[in-house]
């Protein structure tokens, strides 16, 4: 099993969230982010003061698949996420040891699929 763990754009979400649930993943988690890479934040003026902005505001993304699903989901996350504009995001690939689901003790791969 891998976990997958995606940093979009906000406004990206829906679009993921579809194209994910087209190609049959189960679940997900997702978490409001903040943070910046390249993008480097940028300035904002509120009541006429100049505010500096570093870290902009993301969702985290978070999936849990079988080994063969790891391919088909980067790819469906990346086409479903991209801009082209700087700050799309990234998509980390994280080995899983081991799975439970709480319900009903089933472990491993079918701890994470349907059910």
């Amino acid at each position: 099993m891998k976990k997958i763990e995606a940093i979009i754009k906000p406004f990206k979400l829906d679009e993921a969230k579809e194209a994910l649930s087209a190609i049959g993943v189960a679940g997900l988690t997702v978490s409001e982010a903040k943070g910046f890479g390249r993008q480097k934040g940028h300035t904002e003026i509120y009541r006429g003061a100049e505010y500096r902005v570093d870290f902009l505001p993301k969702i985290r993304l978070e999936i849990v698949v079988a080994d063969e699903q790891v391919e088909e989901v980067a790819k469906t996350l990346q086409a479903a996420c991209h801009t082209g504009r700087l700050g799309d995001g990234k998509i980390f690939i994280l080995p899983v040891e081991d799975a439970t689901r709480i319900r009903t003790g089933e472990r491993g791969d079918g701890a994470v699929g349907p059910g």
